[in-house]
């Protein structure tokens, strides 16, 4: 009789512990549940129930899973992939934007030391004119700042607009000295010659040249790495598709539903499941390889007269040197006004010399700058050996994901979709569309339409960053090379369209006009993920209607 109770006691703690065991294994499906914010703990059965009504985690035992549960693990499971791309595209983002903003104020710094010495020249060498030929300078840096934000500025017109401006002070203050204080009708008489008598030779037509080779280099540095960020942003927020949500599904959260809270997905499995999710974003691969590896050609290019740094921090040579061209050629060009132009008349002493004093007044001497950081060649070498690292990082994304941080090591047992298992069995699959037709775990119906926006976007700047298509300066669908003959390239043929009466003192009206022209839209790089955007055919520069605004 002891022996029986004994046997029954036996059988009821046995009973006890499986159902206590049953109801432990819900348990911690509730505790995962409730730790990853996936839903309200109600949505969880008490205890296993049948799964018939579960369209994803099929199983043939009893499970911890509702329908409700399914829906809410589908969007964990698509909100933890999209956490893990924009974690793994982080440091690649902050690279490209961190240089951005570096080379912007590189650009910046070098034309406010550019504007420097040009007017220091003129203090120190032409000091009886310096205070009229401070507002021409101010203007000729302003208008190249705007020229390499992306403003539809012609480089030639910019540059002769100064050249112009200088002829009236070099004649009366260099070439004439005994006629200055004449008047405001012959100063602009003398003025409007200036294109037709070519006073400073091949000077205008050589800096010209210089600042469009080297501003459209600069400029597609600048817009490439825009597009480089705005390829990173499309790809963090790809738009999953119902048979990838659904695979996901399936690996991340599927086997919660059997109580195997802490089984990770076997390697073959997951790279099949990330290969066919991130297909379409494979096909990235050899377009931003390409891209890297012209963004390289450019910067070797970037010497001599495309070394932007060079060119500005040369300008003052060339204004001195245009200027003692005027000198040496001083009898002829002074035939040539008295000719077109007749005798001057004088003005009143008194006006010059308010003029002169007021003037003088206005003009602070701006203290020497270095661009921040080193040369721009220093600074581009770096950034591009940091760039190299991310060489193949969209053709091994999915690999990389499930071997950091998804995948089970080899050695260890596995989640195979349906149960745990020592390996994974079917066919691993290679990347991109084509190759996800043998795909056993996702099914691929095509290339996903934004992506191949983008890749259309990486194949136009790649042609741009070879040199394959450049046609004219100004926004980054039109940028020219600046070639031509520089000393045959100013004949003096020119409308009244073309601006060559205009005035060079900048006025402010004519400046914001300019500015409202820049084909642009701002696609802000913030440090919480950006929104998925409307692609456009312009690519998009972040930071510079501030700087447009900031230089007005």
């Amino acid at each position: 009789m002891d022996a029986l109770w004994v046997r029954c006691v036996f059988l009821l703690a046995c009973c006890c512990a499986s159902g206590l065991g049953s109801a432990n294994k819900c348990d911690e499906v509730r505790k995962v549940f409730q730790l990853r914010q996936i839903g309200p703990s109600h949505l969880l059965p008490s205890n296993p129930r049948p799964g018939s009504d579960l369209q994803v985690c099929v199983s043939k035992n009893s499970t911890c899973c509702t329908k409700k549960m399914e829906e809410r693990y589908q969007v964990a499971a698509r909100r933890d992939i999209q956490n893990l791309l924009q974690t793994s595209s982080s440091s690649l983002k902050f690279l490209i934007a961190r240089n951005v903003a570096a080379f912007q104020e590189s650009f910046e710094a070098l034309l406010w030391q550019a504007e420097n010495y040009t007017t220091t020249l003129f203090q120190d060498l032409y000091h009886s004119m310096a205070d009229q030929a401070a507002g021409p300078v101010r203007e000729l840096f302003t208008d190249i700042s705007l020229f390499l934000l992306g403003s539809e500025f012609s480089v030639d017109e910019l540059v002769q607009r100064f050249f112009d401006a200088l002829f009236p002070l070099v004649y009366d203050h260099l070439i004439s000295p005994s006629l200055s204080g004449v008047s405001l009708g012959h100063a602009e008489c003398v003025r409007s010659l200036s294109r037709s008598v070519r006073p400073f030779g091949g000077v205008p037509g050589h800096l010209a040249d210089q600042i469009a080779r080297s501003g459209v280099s600069g400029k597609l540095l600048l817009q490439a790495l825009h597009l480089g960020i705005e390829v990173i942003n499309t790809t963090d927020h790809l738009q999953l598709s119902r048979e990838c949500r659904r695979a996901l599904l399936k690996m991340h959260y599927c086997p919660h539903c059997q109580g195997l809270t802490q089984s990770k997905p076997c390697m073959g499995y997951c790279i099949n499941v990330m290969r066919g999710c991130l297909a379409s974003m494979a096909e990235i691969d050899i377009h931003w390889r390409e891209f890297v590896r012209s963004l390289e050609g450019l910067s070797a290019r970037m010497h001599g007269p495309q070394d932007l740094e060079q060119v500005l921090l040369g300008i003052h040579r060339l204004v001195r040197d245009a200027v003692r061209h005027a000198q040496e050629n001083g009898p002829r060009l002074s035939a040539q006004v008295y000719k077109l132009c007749g005798p001057p008349s004088r003005k009143p002493a008194q006006s010059v010399s308010i003029q002169h004093s007021s003037s003088r007044e206005s003009i602070p001497l701006k203290a020497s700058v270095r661009a921040p950081g080193g040369s721009l060649a220093n600074r581009r070498k770096d950034f591009l050996s940091s760039l190299r690292l991310y060489l193949t990082y969209y053709g091994g994304l999915a690999d990389q994901l499930c071997a950091s941080d998804l995948a089970s090591n080899d050695a260890l047992s596995c989640w195979n979709g349906t149960e745990i298992v020592k390996s994974y069995t079917l066919r691993v699959v290679g990347n991109g569309i084509k190759a996800q037709i043998a795909n056993p775990e996702v099914k691929v119906k095509g290339a996903d339409p934004v992506i191949n926006q983008i890749i259309d976007k990486l194949k136009h700047i790649n042609q741009l960053l070879q040199g394959k298509s450049i046609p004219k300066l100004g926004s980054l669908d039109q940028i020219e090379t600046g070639s031509g003959d520089a000393e045959g390239r100013y004949s003096g043929d020119c409308d009244d369209e073309d601006g060559c009466a205009g005035s060079g003192a900048g006025e402010v009206k004519r400046k914001v006009s300019r500015v409202s022209k820049l084909q642009c839209r701002c696609n802000q790089i913030g440090e919480d993920a950006v929104k998925q955007q409307r692609l456009t055919s312009n690519f998009c520069k972040d930071r510079e209607l501030q700087i447009q605004l900031r230089i007005l």
